[in-house]
């Protein structure tokens, strides 16, 4: 706080100070015209309730004329208050907690009053006895000539942060401009929604006696932020509430610590113990911090966004995301560094000098017996006693089981399998012409109402094989304790490696009968006479009986669908465990209790993704696991093998292909991941969303609970009819079968179409888009949905030539190899020909196809990509080029980036891609 500055300004405003940190300033963004004196007297009042002493308002002298139309249209009254630290109040820390509680209390009354439009009529950019905020909707230049005060030689500060982020998840705003009350975050939250449902269910447990009331500071998160405006709030409470700065960043933003050997024992206990009560908030993040006493910054464990620093003769130190951002004479610098991956940076102000990352850990470390309490009360789950279990599949009752929960022949052939032969996720060629879940005429599972989002701001993909290191899959169980608080009994949790269970450890998790780890089963069956509303009672009766269960001291529920008969159907698991899940968290008992899913409906690497996504801590696949029993000991699709190296391939390929689906969102940990809920819904009814699956983004309703019990009765009702059966459905999903699943490119449609080419009649050929665009597309897609409205056509002699349209086509890169040389080719020669252009892809190309044919076609696609394999990339590749495409990152696509299987790999593709033929290709995720 420049106090100079303050002194001579509170004069001209007829304010009297006191001496310096006994007094606040707060910079306050009010609502403009009858509004702005309601909003000071909701925060007057505030003050005065708190015990503290108001002082006054000041005018913020502003010059608008520089900042754009939009940021003017919307700009807020900006005052300052001056508050005067109470009689009572001894310390400068004490004083900070009483000024959050005045700003929360505030927060609730403009909330009471609706001038709070989240965070854009009412905000506290800061209240502090420590620090001040000047920020708004402004570029960078526009800060200094909006703001005067800054122009004032005696603004003197010892630190000074900024930022200059425009929000990219949120609408912008004057309240959402960074930086935040103590960070300035460059990055990507992506496990913000998670992050937020798990904060609001520790609510519950909050005790504090530094607080006279805790419940006055919540929420702890209040709505309407920004992924950073939301971390912010989670720092300044760990903070006030009794920790140090660097220690709730350690929480926040833990270094990767499970998987490494070297790290120092203390420094991994401390890690191991604060992951028991609380989840890192994952992500891309450079976030510098401060509370005014001390200035650091911390970069996440993969180091995916920059930081670099200097430091001057003169004492100064100068860090940013690039260097060159301040000019300052190579011959003042000292040394110059770079924050490294998951590594901190602090200033201590009031020492005058740079605390290293390894003396600042040291001894947050070891303030209390971190690593002991560990060793001590955390229970993990391999050191349990082996159960008398036995796996023994029940062959005679698989294929009804089996038809029960929607298992087809695709599923085996093209999934499980796969999995089975070579411990790896199955692969396949991208693309999906089968209708969406919701316009199926077919019973769908849950699952495949649910699309995961991709990290589509700034985020780089991380590479989960080739960074294995910051990778976790480890996990605990339990009953979390008070956050405020740090005990022994903090870490009484069961620790489980693997979120997908196998049968022995499911046992021992069923026996748990300990202080603090008791386990409950509850089932997720129905009676089938109840039919459609059997369901909604059934899920009613689970909630209650989670309720009872926590009550009663269960700190384990697993939900369980065995037991399945003639007479008694299941809940979707999806549906129980995100039904349950959202259930406690409103109740505010969810984290009282872990929830492990026993299920035979979950089998691939997406249910599993969803079931961890929507809060279960582990998954026990167990008619999955009997599945992959009957693969190996028939030799189906796989050669034959025991059963126990089957289920353990099966499970290292869950394990791989759940850290590509993590990796592919910016996220290194399963346990940041589970509640996370990055998923979109398609065709959903809200009522479902807002009970089952709430705050899951889902633009276009649908199927409500009925149809969801109704396609749930189906499956059970096939699998249980009279009707003899011998086999599984055939499926449908992958290839086109006769009476399954519609597909757009089906025999009538590519008949059609090959007819067309082959006869090159334009009759035929419009009979062919015809029925592709009308009628395929409009039983599938939600575009084939849509009509065009009526409108005045505009003259024609007002619309370009076609010859001028076609110059702005481009084709998709599409590699060769994806697709076949024919194809590839044909498209280069249709760009060509119209003036436009077509894009290689990843995969390279054939230089006989920069010589022009006999007849004049030109073969060579204008556009090469470049991406992260250099597949087929060379000078002369590069030469042919009109145009340059760079594939920085690839992480929106399923899987290892960019894979070609290695059937497609032939020796046409091996010479093209300078590879080996029969061997898959895969480009990392990340361009290094």
């Amino acid at each position: 706080i420049p106090h100079l500055f303050f002194q001579k300004q509170s004069e001209k405003a007829g304010i009297k100070l006191p001496e310096a940190g006994r007094y606040a300033v707060g910079n306050v963004f009010l609502p403009s015209g009858k509004d702005t004196e309601q909003g000071q007297q909701i925060m007057e009042r505030a003050v005065v309730t708190e015990g503290l002493e108001l002082l006054g308002w000041r005018d913020v002298p502003v010059d608008n004329t520089t900042i754009g139309v939009t940021a003017r249209s919307v700009e807020p009254v900006i005052k300052q208050i001056f508050v005067g630290a109470g009689a009572d109040i001894k310390d400068q820390l004490a004083f900070e907690r009483r000024l959050y509680c005045v700003r929360k209390r505030t927060a609730w009354g403009v909330r009471r009053a609706g001038l709070n439009d989240n965070n854009e009529n009412f905000y506290a950019c800061s209240l502090s006895s420590k620090t001040l905020i000047y920020k708004g909707q402004l570029m960078a230049p526009q800060l200094e000539t909006y703001y005067l005060d800054l122009k004032d030689p005696d603004m003197v500060s010892a630190l000074a942060l900024a930022h200059s982020r425009y929000s990219t998840n949120t609408f912008p705003s004057w309240g959402r401009a960074q930086p935040f009350r103590y960070i300035a975050h460059n990055g990507e939250i992506n496990t913000v929604r998670g992050n937020q449902n798990w904060m609001r269910a520790r609510e519950s447990m909050f005790e504090s006696p530094l607080f006279k009331d805790i419940n006055m500071i919540l929420p702890v998160i209040a709505p309407g932020g920004s992924d950073s405006a939301d971390f912010d709030q989670a720092l300044e409470m760990l903070f006030l509430t009794g920790r140090s700065l660097a220690h709730a960043m350690m929480m926040m933003i833990p270094e990767p610590w499970s998987g490494h050997e070297t790290m120092d024992e203390d420094k991994s206990g401390f890690y191991e113990f604060h992951a028991s009560m609380m989840e890192p908030w994952d992500g891309p993040a450079s976030i510098a911090f401060t509370d005014g006493e001390t200035c650091g910054a911390v970069l996440d464990r993969n180091g995916l966004r920059p930081s670099r620093y200097y430091v001057t003769k003169a004492g100064l130190v100068i860090m940013a995301s690039e260097v060159g951002v301040v000019p300052v004479d190579e011959a003042d610098i000292v040394y110059k560094g770079r924050l490294q991956p998951g590594k901190m940076f602090l200033i201590d102000i009031n020492e005058g000098r740079i605390i290293s990352d390894e003396e600042l850990k040291a001894k947050i470390a070891t303030q209390k017996p971190y690593k002991k309490w560990v060793e001590e009360n955390q229970v993990d789950l391999k050191d349990l006693p082996e159960t008398v279990y036995k796996f023994e599949p029940d062959y005679d009752s698989l294929l009804t089981r089996q038809t029960a929960f929607g298992y087809t022949v695709e599923d085996i052939k093209f999934i499980m399998a796969p999995m089975v032969g070579t411990a790896q996720e199955a692969t396949g060629s991208m693309g999906n012409d089968t209708p969406l879940a919701v316009l199926s005429q077919k019973p769908q599972l849950l699952f495949h109402y649910f699309k995961q989002l991709f990290a589509q701001v700034t985020n780089p993909a991380i590479d989960s094989i080739r960074e294995e290191l910051v990778m976790s899959m480890e996990a605990t169980l339990g009953k979390e304790r008070n956050l405020l608080d740090e005990s022994p009994e903090h870490c009484r949790k069961l620790k489980v490696e693997h979120p997908i269970l196998s049968g022995k450890e499911m046992e021992k998790i069923r026996n748990l009968d300990q202080e603090d780890l008791k386990t409950v089963v509850l089932s997720t069956l129905f009676p089938v006479s109840e039919g459609e509303k059997g369901v909604e009672r059934a899920l009613d009766s689970l909630c209650h009986k989670a309720s009872q269960a926590i009550e009663e001291g269960a700190t384990i529920l697993v939900l369980s669908d065995k037991g399945i008969d003639a007479g008694h159907a299941t809940l979707p698991s999806l549906l129980a465990t995100a039904g349950l899940h959202h259930h406690l968290l409103r109740e505010g008992t969810r984290t009282r209790v872990g929830l492990i899913v026993e299920t035979g409906e979950a089998r691939e690497m997406m249910h599993f993704a969803l079931l961890i996504g929507y809060g279960a801590g582990a998954v026990y696949p167990y008619l999955a696991y009997e599945t992959v029993a009957q693969i190996a000991n028939e030799a189906m699709y796989v050669e034959k093998q025991d059963m126990d190296t089957a289920i353990n391939n099966f499970v290292k390929a869950t394990r791989k292909g759940l850290f590509k689906i993590i990796a592919k969102m910016g996220i290194s940990t399963i346990q940041s991941y589970r509640g996370a809920q990055i998923f979109e819904a398609v065709g959903l009814n809200d009522d479902v969303i807002e009970r089952f699956f709430t705050g899951t983004p889902s633009r276009v309703s649908g199927a409500n609970l009925d149809v969801l019990a109704k396609e749930a009765l189906a499956r059970h009702q096939r699998a249980f009819s009279s009707e003899l059966f011998s086999q599984l459905d055939l499926g449908g999903d992958y290839h086109w079968r006769r009476g399954e699943e519609k597909h757009m490119l089906n025999p009538h449609a590519i008949g059609l179409l090959q007819h067309a080419t082959r006869s090159n009649d334009y009759v035929t050929f419009k009979k062919f888009s015809q029925h592709a665009d009308k009628e395929s597309t409009r039983q599938c897609t939600l575009r084939g949905l849509f009509n065009f409205k009526e409108t005045t056509p505009i003259p024609i002699e007002e619309v370009e030539p076609v010859e001028e349209i076609t110059k702005r086509f481009c084709t998709g890169a599409m590699s060769i190899g994806s697709i076949s040389r024919e194809a590839h080719e044909t498209l280069a020669i249709a760009m060509n020909r119209l003036g436009g252009k077509s894009n290689t892809g990843e995969g390279g190309e054939d230089s006989a196809r920069y010589t022009l044919d006999a007849n004049g076609d030109d073969r060579r696609s204008k556009i090469k990509q470049v991406a992260s394999g250099r597949f087929g990339v060379n000078s002369f590749y590069l030469a042919n080029a009109d145009e340059m495409q760079i594939k920085i990152a690839q992480g929106a696509k399923p899987g290892e980036g960019g894979q070609l299987p290695g059937h497609k790999v032939s020796e046409y593709i091996a010479m093209i891609r300078s590879s080996t033929p029969g061997v898959a290709l895969i480009s990392p995720p990340p361009h290094h």
